[in-house]
């Protein structure tokens, strides 16, 4: 039988889980309301018949500004990430400090690497207009 104060862990840890499940179901929900408000205008009709090479341009002005979000949004995850690790491995081997800094510094410069290459094609799609548009 559980004593009355592991009943208590135990219940007062579920209820923490659940506040943690219900706080992603709102980010998430949220996040929902968010993507289908910013897309909804992108369908709405034009007064007036446009090109090909206006629709692509178009096109590629929403796929370079996506691809910028995501990259700064998982690329900021990915630095978030790192930094927690390397401070825990610093945490538990001091001695092995100067070795972890390096490589935490390189992994971030790397990460760092990726968004901006994604910036370069977002002002490519920005203003060289490839696509002919």
């Amino acid at each position: 039988m559980r004593t009355r104060l592991e009943l208590d862990r135990l219940e007062t840890h579920q209820t923490e889980e659940a506040l943690t499940v219900q706080k992603r179901q709102v980010l998430a929900l949220t996040l929902v309301f968010l993507v289908v408000g910013v897309v909804a205008p992108v369908f709405a009709q034009e007064s007036g018949a446009t090109s090909a090479a206006g629709e692509i341009g178009k096109w590629s002005i929403i796929t370079a500004g996506f691809a910028l979000a995501f990259a700064a949004a998982f690329g900021a995850l990915g630095q978030s990430r790192g930094l927690a690790a390397a401070a825990e491995a610093i945490a538990r081997n001091p001695s092995a400090s100067n070795d972890i800094r390096f490589l935490f510094i390189l992994g971030l410069v790397l990460i760092e690497s990726l968004v901006i290459y994604v910036l370069l094609i977002s002002l490519i799609l920005f203003f060289l207009k490839p696509f002919g548009g």
